[in-house]
């Protein structure tokens, strides 16, 4: 907490100084006999007031040319802001007093919405952060720009230089089963792999993401494989001894990248990575890339810099949609342990197997400040039952946001190990229930904090009931009126703004964000739906098409209207004014919709008997859910008795567990195997 507030009082003694500043210049401007410039003309007239002005624009040129990066950085710093301001509808920062107010930082994040995520920890950091992005994305035109202008470093790719190996290849089976091989026999049918693959390269499977490590290649159809962590799931989820097609991930050269980033990292400066390397729209991490460990070990090894890693989680509502929430979390910084330095000095196995260690720890941490769930259904019975959990009337924080979901996601995984992942048939019930209670919602297009509403008996406040008269105390407490009133008003206000700056470029962003997570959705390995590139693609849409459509308007206005020069003036002025007053108008009049959807549909006789059964629903299975909770809560320890919890211990626990537990399923197979 201290460093957040003294940023926060550095930021507000700033803010004084330029105040007082600003207003002494428009003194002095506006008087000539204090004007410290007329003074010295009056005083010297053998200068010129153009000497001066040289003088000035001269030093100001030196200036910015001195401080160019650090004022680009700031430039598109505000300029990201004012993105985030209008796709947005509300970012909430936790944790910032994690971060290190000086001194070189590593920040790693998760990797849910593409070009987003860069922005968001940029906006919300008060550091200035190089990140490391694909050099394929720093040659697409418009980001390769902002990149540079953010001082990012572009990175090459395996697997954007990845090619079809020919033929296809086929791994021994026995090879596989032998705890004793360190390397896996690929034998090839149709292959060329002395011409195509060098000792280093990688090969990729058929749906698989990450590459395995080539040993050695004994002739044109016979190579090995490097026995890595991950490798076991890789070839399990292949169809061998049948052979199947495979592509090549040169192996590439980033001495020049990790030179510039230790450069950067030597000097004081900050790195942000995503350690998962491209982006996905999946609700869990996804095998984690070594470079963070090699950079963090090289740092301590160069310089004797122990630089701390900061976890950072970006948590995303309806994140592939305009005006989204988002919960930004700073985590505690996880350090190497210095002792493990000389093992990674010796290379070879001893440095994997401390790389991996750090790795494994960095991922706890990253978990740390994400709820992770196994997939998206059960992401949504998480979301729906830590709504019905919480008490009616209650203002959540997004720290207690953030720490009931993952009470609830690493609650959830700890009692399918309890149960060896079979629940007990109430347990699934329960969980059916809850689905179909959201799609219900869903389906009537309400949300869950409406329900209460329309109880024309009682409403739930907290854990009891408090009788009401019939529908005018509903109305009445609702003001559906007002809503109609205000939602008319709105719609008049927005109507013309909306529908000459945003509706060509809403239309437009939308079908071009569409056509791209298609195009993502196809190249990608991991991506489940491609929704992490819609926001991005409609952000950089919106920014090559709203000013170009003010142009339009302008020509427009400057060739078929009277107007003179400074009315046009105000009139391109005002279109950025409109255009987000009309974006703010749209919404507030959503909202109204949103509130208004209920009453509308108690119109409708269709609707009228499922919106009257939802208040009875909710109360029903929130009495079973709380009642389940009080159950197997004690059987979960910390997670359910205490208030504070050190969540990357928690997470490390949890995969220890997990880990356990398929030791144990393993050791089982294997003796029914030899049964």
């Amino acid at each position: 907490m201290g460093v957040e507030k003294k940023g926060t009082m550095m930021s507000e003694l700033d803010y004084t100084k330029a105040q007082l500043a600003f207003f002494y210049i428009i003194v002095l401007l506006s008087l000539d006999v204090l004007n410290p410039v007329k003074i010295f003309l009056h005083v010297f007239p053998a200068v010129a007031p153009w000497h001066v002005a040289s003088l000035a624009i001269g030093c100001l040129v030196y200036i910015f040319i001195v401080n160019m990066r650090e004022l680009l950085y700031f430039s598109v710093k505000v300029f990201f802001h004012s993105i985030l301001s209008i796709f947005f509808n509300d970012i909430q920062v936790v944790g910032r007093e994690n971060i290190p107010e000086f001194g070189p930082v590593i920040f790693t994040s998760n990797h849910a919405n593409q070009f987003m995520d860069g922005t968001m920890i940029m906006c919300t950091c008060q550091r200035n952060i190089s990140y490391l992005m694909a050099e394929k994305s720093w040659k697409r035109p418009i980001i390769g720009h902002l990149a540079w202008a953010m001082g990012a470093v572009p990175v090459k790719r395996a697997q954007d230089s990845a090619i079809k190996g020919s033929g296809s290849v086929s791994v021994d089976v026995q090879c596989i089963s032998s705890e004793t091989n360190s390397e896996i026999r690929v034998v090839g049918r149709g292959t060329k792999f002395t011409a195509e693959i060098k000792v280093g390269d990688k090969i990729r499977f058929p749906k698989c993401a990450q590459g395995i490590k080539v040993a050695s290649i004994d002739g044109d159809e016979s190579m090995s494989l490097l026995v890595e962590e991950g490798v076991d799931d890789i070839i399990s989820s292949q169809p061998f001894p049948e052979y199947v097609n495979y592509d090549i991930l040169p192996r590439i050269d980033q001495n020049d990248v990790y030179q510039n980033v230790l450069e950067k990292l030597a000097s004081g400066g900050t790195i942000g990575i995503f350690p998962e390397g491209g982006s996905h729209d999946r609700t869990d991490l996804l095998p984690l890339k070594v470079g963070v460990a090699l950079i963090a070990y090289s740092e301590l090894i160069k310089d004797g810099i122990n630089v701390p890693i900061v976890p950072v989680g970006l948590n995303y509502f309806r994140a592939h949609r305009f005006r989204g929430k988002a919960t930004v979390e700073y985590g505690s910084p996880t350090y190497i342990d210095p002792s493990t330095v000389a093992q990674y000095k010796q290379g070879g196995a001893a440095k994997r197997k401390v790389c991996n260690e750090l790795l494994g720890r960095i991922e706890d941490s990253m978990r740390s400040v994400i709820v992770s769930v196994p997939d998206y259904e059960t992401m949504q019975i998480i979301h729906a039952a830590r709504r019905l959990y919480r008490q009616r009337g209650s203002n959540e924080t997004a720290q207690q946001r953030q720490d009931m979901g993952r009470r609830f996601a690493e609650g959830y995984k700890r009692l399918l190990l309890q149960v060896k992942g079979e629940p007990p048939e109430e347990w699934l019930s329960l969980q059916k229930r809850i689905l179909a209670y959201q799609k219900e919602l869903n389906e009537l297009g309400i949300r869950d904090y409406q329900v209460a509403g329309l109880d024309h008996e009682e409403v739930e406040i907290g854990d009891e009931t408090h009788g009401h008269s019939t529908g005018e105390t509903v109305l009445h407490r609702m003001n559906v009126l007002g809503h109609i009133i205000h939602l008319l008003f709105i719609i008049i206000l927005a109507a013309l703004p909306a529908l000459l700056l945003n509706l060509p470029v809403g239309l437009a962003s939308r079908l071009w964000s569409n056509f791209r997570r298609k195009k993502a959705l196809a190249e990608s390995k991991v991506k489940i739906k491609g929704y992490d590139v819609m926001l991005s693609e409609r952000v950089l849409c919106c920014i090559v098409l709203v000013p170009s459509l003010w142009l339009v308007y302008g020509l427009a206005l400057y060739l078929f209207t009277p107007l003179d020069g400074p009315s046009l003036a105000v009139c391109f002025t005002c279109f950025p004014v409109f255009s987000y007053w009309s974006i703010m108008a749209t919404e507030s009049g959503m909202v109204d919709i949103k509130d208004l959807r209920p009453y509308v549909f108690r119109l409708i006789p269709s609707t009228r008997k499922r919106l009257t059964a939802l208040p009875a629903t909710r109360k029903a299975l929130r009495a079973d859910l709380i009642a389940r909770i009080r159950q197997l809560g004690p059987t979960l320890g910390d997670l359910y008795y205490s208030k504070e919890l050190n969540w990357q211990k928690i997470t490390t626990e949890t995969k220890q567990l997990t880990l356990s537990s398929e030791s144990s399923e393993d050791v089982g197979a294997a003796a029914k195997k030899d049964v």
